[in-house]
């Protein structure tokens, strides 16, 4: 069994061994220790350096793992060290990856590149890498390989295992074979497994599993990796709209996706780019952190707007300035709770027009609920406190305000944002962070100014 605890160290020991290497200029250690690795640990490698040791390392790499290695870094990463590769090593790179690969690839590639890059392949080559590159980067079409193996249903089994044989090998994830008629239309499947225990004169008609749907090319990635782990999938036929076979996805290739949802979904919350580089330089890291900072500083100032409408109650009520926060930071938390869960089921496809109303009515109550039992917590504190019920049923009415509000919020924020074609995991948080500040600010001041003063 894999041990995670092991790869780290093993991870932390071989990045401490590259940075001593570099440091005392043994670089021939450092390549032997580097080639000795897999592309995706030497990728990783390259990730944890600062960007001016890249630099130093990259022309250590062989040429032989140099692809594995473009297509395992991140986007910003592989631009910088591209810069300084020729059309030909492009072309190169592009030619020793997968079609889908290679597509993933010559996308992230300048725009300047692209077309000497494709010109430049051999014309199968590049017509493969234009029959994917013709399909949307997050849909199923963009994400298939054309690395299929296709039988006719009349054959049998025999005639398919000489052929297999003829072929000498099989492409990497077949787990089965896909049935095609002779105008290339898809049939269904014969699991390999199938194929091994049953009688060799029998056909492929026999046997075949004809329930397992094909993946539409227009599908998105995200809806791609929800059947993959719905039906246990390791990899699934692409077909046009006319069942016409295009490819087959694989589940390397959802793997990547899902992944990439998980970082989008962590690094939006914060406001920063899928592909934000921890070694990046200073100055575009700032650029891109300011625009986040510049749309929190106007929230701030809201917020600050409203308290300064309630300047003679501060005044003239110290313990309204002193517990003002409670409010404001408890409708924070208590959205964020629902905003996280709504961002999740509408990722998992699971929040549709037909239940959302039952979703938003039950995140009210949830509110009312833990607002009733945290403003009786918060309301017993402050009157000990204080000595004074009234400080205490003013921040308990508040507080069930805030979370009432809160939660219808962090339900309604993320449809909103998605009907306008905004994505809700970027901006969402913002929004809810607004609404929960300036509604607890204004509820609890606002009933201070009636009861307390």
């Amino acid at each position: 069994m894999v041990d995670s605890t092991d790869i780290t160290e093993k991870t932390e020991q071989q990045l401490l061994t590259l940075s001593e290497a570099l440091e005392t200029g043994t670089l021939h250690h450092a390549e032997g220790m580097l080639n000795a690795l897999h592309p995706a640990e030497i990728a990783h490698l390259i990730e944890s350096l600062p960007s001016n040791e890249r630099l130093v390392v990259w022309p250590l790499i062989s040429q032989e793992l140099e692809a594995e290695v473009l297509i395992n870094l991140g986007d910003e990463i592989r631009l910088g060290l591209i810069k300084n590769m020729s059309p030909e090593q492009l072309v190169q790179v592009a030619e020793d990856l997968e079609v889908d690969d290679s597509a993933d690839f010559v996308q992230s590639l300048p725009d300047t590149v692209i077309d000497q890059v494709l010109h430049s392949l051999d014309s199968q080559h590049r017509k493969l890498l234009e029959s994917v590159l013709s399909f949307p980067e997050n849909s199923a079409g963009g994400m298939m390989n054309t690395d299929t193996i296709t039988i006719r249903p009349e054959v049998t089994l025999d005639v398919v295992l000489r052929y297999l044989r003829l072929l000498g090998d099989i492409p990497k994830q077949t787990d089965h074979l896909i049935v095609v008629d002779r105008d290339n239309r898809y049939l269904g499947i014969l699991p390999l497994s199938q194929l091994l225990i049953n009688e060799p004169d029998n056909t492929v008609e026999d046997i075949m599993d004809d329930k397992i749907a094909a993946i539409p090319s227009d599908m998105q990635d995200n809806d791609v990796a929800m059947v993959f782990e719905d039906l246990d999938l390791i990899s699934a036929p692409v077909i046009d709209g006319n069942d016409m076979l295009l490819g087959r996805i694989t589940v390397d290739d959802v793997v990547d996706v899902i992944r990439d949802e998980a970082d989008h979904s962590v690094l939006s919350m914060a406001g920063l780019n899928d592909e934000e580089d921890l070694f990046s330089p200073v100055l575009p890291s700032s650029q891109r952190r300011a625009i986040w900072l510049g749309i929190n500083l106007i929230t701030a100032f809201l917020a600050s707007w409203v308290v300064s409408n309630f300047e003679t109650t501060l005044e003239r009520v110290v313990t309204v300035a002193i517990l003002m926060n409670v409010v404001a930071s408890m409708g924070g938390i208590a959205g964020s709770q629902t905003i996280t869960l709504v961002i999740r089921s509408m990722a998992l496809g699971q929040l549709s027009r037909s239940n959302r109303r039952w979703v938003f009515n039950k995140e009210v109550m949830v509110g009312l609920f833990n607002g009733v039992i945290w403003a009786a917590v918060v309301a017993l504190i402050a009157t000990f406190w204080f000595n004074d019920y009234s400080v205490g049923l003013v921040i308990a009415a508040a507080l069930v305000i805030n979370l009432i509000f809160a939660a219808g919020s962090g339900v309604a924020i993320p449809i909103i944002l998605k009907k306008l074609h905004i994505d809700p995991a970027i901006a969402g948080s913002v929004i809810l962070t607004t609404i929960t500040d300036i509604v607890g600010l204004f509820a609890f001041l606002g009933l201070a100014t009636i009861f307390l003063l």
